[in-house]
């Protein structure tokens, strides 16, 4: 019997649950593509039920991979993921599920006299709280509150104890307002000469490029996911940050890797103000 065994047996259980699973490896994160989907060129797939133009068989689109085929669970591809899993994860909106992700004591405490009282499991710093229901998943709704239900995973730590409650409108509410957008402060256009002219990184093949390889740089982290977090922001806005290049529609997808890999829309924030800050900008 290997390691790896008992996690697979939890994710065929929650398969035949209906709730879909997905293999995590060091840092509670997902796989990232293999060579065939490197940087989500396959298309990508959007979401667990109906897949997108990407077939791949191995589990490396994330919550996107999930499921709750017993035969793709044990298949190949995905046997050489789980050897290398430390947990498994699940795609909560996947099952119908929300997660109220509670990351502290005062999170909890505020979820106590808030919210209605469902299904809890204790997590490493909090609980999560687990509703019956699907809405859109929203990170930091407030202070160590995050929302984990369609297009996002969380870590499978047991049944839990309690009665799950239907999701009730306290929790809905929590997601009815937009989360703030993080706009970059704008920049001036670089001059480019007395002549003038157009800034290169205006040309839509550079920049995309460079965002592309951003975007893979931080979902291939194996290790110290913040520092590389950081350390890429940091390129980006070193090379697009000063000629007004970067829009809202950039910054939103560096934030979304980042995301993948565990980190919050707090942690993004602060590593994006940082890494201006050391620039200048």
């Amino acid at each position: 019997m290997t390691q790896q065994t008992p996690i697979r047996r939890v994710a065929l259980s929650l398969a035949a649950a209906g709730v879909p699973p997905l293999p995590l490896r060091a840092g509670k994160v997902p796989f990232g593509n293999c060579r065939a989907c490197k940087g989500n060129a396959c298309g990508g797939r959007s979401n667990m039920k109906t897949p997108g133009p990407c077939r791949c068989p191995a589990p490396c689109h994330a919550w996107a991979a999930a499921t709750t085929d017993p035969a793709v669970i044990v298949s190949p591809p995905w046997a050489a993921a789980w050897r290398g899993a430390v947990c498994v994860g699940y795609h909560p909106g996947g099952a119908s599920l929300t997660v109220v992700d509670l990351d502290d004591a005062d999170a909890i405490a505020w979820a106590r006299s808030a919210l209605p009282a469902t299904r809890t499991v204790p997590t490493t710093r909090g609980e999560h709280w687990i509703y019956r229901g699907a809405m859109r998943s929203v990170n930091a709704v407030r202070s160590g509150v995050d929302i984990k239900s369609t297009m996002a995973y969380a870590r499978y730590l047991g049944p839990g104890t309690g009665t799950m409650a239907d999701l009730p409108d306290a929790v809905r509410a929590l997601a009815a307002k937009e989360p703030p957008t993080i706009r970059p402060a704008p920049f001036a256009v670089a001059p480019t000469g007395a002549g003038g002219g157009e800034c290169r990184h205006r040309t839509p093949a550079y920049l995309e490029r460079g965002i592309a390889m951003a975007e893979q740089r931080i979902t291939e982290a194996s290790s110290a996911v913040h520092a590389t977090v950081y350390r890429t922001f940091l390129a980006v806005l070193s090379t697009h940050g000063r000629c007004g290049c970067l829009t809202d529609a950039h910054v939103a997808r560096l934030f979304t890797a980042a995301q993948s890999k565990g980190e919050t829309a707090r942690h993004c924030t602060d590593a994006w103000t940082n890494a201006r800050t050391r620039l200048g900008l």
